[in-house]
């Protein structure tokens, strides 16, 4: 069962996390390009505040966002931002999320994210720190996947394959970790199976590594669509 309160508490360590890395940048780095195609750090960091408050008005029964227009605009509006102005939007932003996951709810219910895509209230919080490490890693300051939780790593990979679950252009395909666990993914034809080190099933998923870590069996290595 998803423990919401365990996992709001994964996110303010993980906040704390991010926090601390983004306190070691100075404004020129903030400018430098991330990991993500387009984006610089700024990019990121405004992302991850966003999100909160974004991920605020799902809790709330509102929309994620009034629209992909205004959401893209809000992270090209804060992303040149001084790194100490970052840093306070983190915080607060951060703050309200956690206060909100606080309030008394029923954590059972239904909810509505972006695109129609719905999920169960309890998973939003674990949804939060997927955003808070995964883009921590993409700032590309040292924090790498292989740093991630082992628990972080191992549901991620479930999240993944699970969401991948059922689509005609991804064959069906076992993915195996270095230790054995293995999840399945993609749809019905096929009979690939992907093996290698968690963190690099976990980055070929999220799109962060290009699968070159792995071994494929049974075909190629699937190409996965965007997230």
């Amino acid at each position: 069962m998803i423990d919401h309160e365990r996992d709001l508490a994964h996110v303010r360590e993980a906040t704390e996390k991010l926090l601390n890395a983004a306190a070691s940048l100075d404004n020129a780095a903030a400018a430098e390009p991330s990991r993500l195609p387009g984006w610089t750090r700024g990019h990121v960091l405004a992302h991850v505040a966003r999100n909160a408050d974004a991920l605020v008005n799902v809790l709330r029964g509102l929309p994620m966002y009034p629209d992909a227009t205004t959401r893209d605009a809000d992270i090209e509006r804060d992303s040149g931002r001084p790194v100490d102005v970052h840093l306070a939007d983190l915080r607060e932003s951060a703050d309200r999320f956690l206060s909100v996951g606080a309030e008394p709810a029923d954590w059972s219910r239904t909810v509505e994210l972006r695109n129609g895509v719905t999920d169960s209230a309890s998973r939003i919080p674990f949804r939060r720190w997927v955003e808070v490490d995964l883009h921590h890693v993409d700032l590309g300051v040292g924090y790498e996947l292989e740093d991630l939780p082992e628990e972080f790593t191992t549901r991620e990979i479930a999240f993944l394959a699970e969401r991948f679950s059922g689509l005609g252009s991804v064959p069906a395909t076992v993915v195996r970790s270095g230790d054995g666990r293995t999840w399945t993914t993609g749809g019905e034809s096929g009979g690939v199976t992907v093996t290698g080190p968690a963190p690099d099933l976990l980055g070929w998923l999220a799109g962060r590594r290009d699968g070159s870590a792995l071994k494929a069996e049974g075909g190629p290595l699937p190409e996965l669509p965007a997230l």
